[in-house]
């Protein structure tokens, strides 16, 4: 079973650009108005849609979740020699649980997180963004 998510963008080819190296593979299939990525690992079937206009971020945010706290450093390094910028957190309260993270954005706005859970927790710091709330 693959989870499947497909969102709609402005710009194809700067998108497949992004989820390239996000993603760390090649799209299994390329049209005039879409393209499609098949992960393994962790199992996802990702498309991208055009559209003429994509107004607002129309989900919270997306995210992978890694074993360890070296694999999110791991995924910062990589996705910075990448040329992105990578907005971090790192010993966060969110979600009711202790993280490290850090963030990304694709060229339509959308956010994509990479974080290690360290522990739940009982309460939220109502000061913290994070994952639960878009700060911008």
């Amino acid at each position: 079973m693959k989870m499947h998510v497909g969102i709609n963008v402005t710009n194809l080819n700067e998108s497949i650009e992004f989820y390239k190296k996000v993603f760390d593979i090649e799209p299994i299939k390329i049209k005039s108005d879409y393209a499609k990525f098949l992960l393994e690992e962790p199992g996802l079937n990702f498309t991208l849609n055009v559209k003429e206009h994509v107004s607002g971020n129309q989900v919270g945010h997306f995210g992978f979740q890694v074993n360890d706290f070296g694999e999110v450093v791991q995924q910062k390094e990589r996705l910075e020699k990448l040329g992105f910028f990578a907005r971090e957190e790192m010993d966060v309260t969110c979600c009711y649980a202790t993280q490290d993270k850090f963030w990304v954005t694709d060229p339509n706005g959308n956010e994509w997180e990479f974080f290690y859970t360290k522990s739940d927790v009982e309460n939220m710091d109502s000061n913290n963004y994070g994952c639960c709330t878009n700060p911008n």
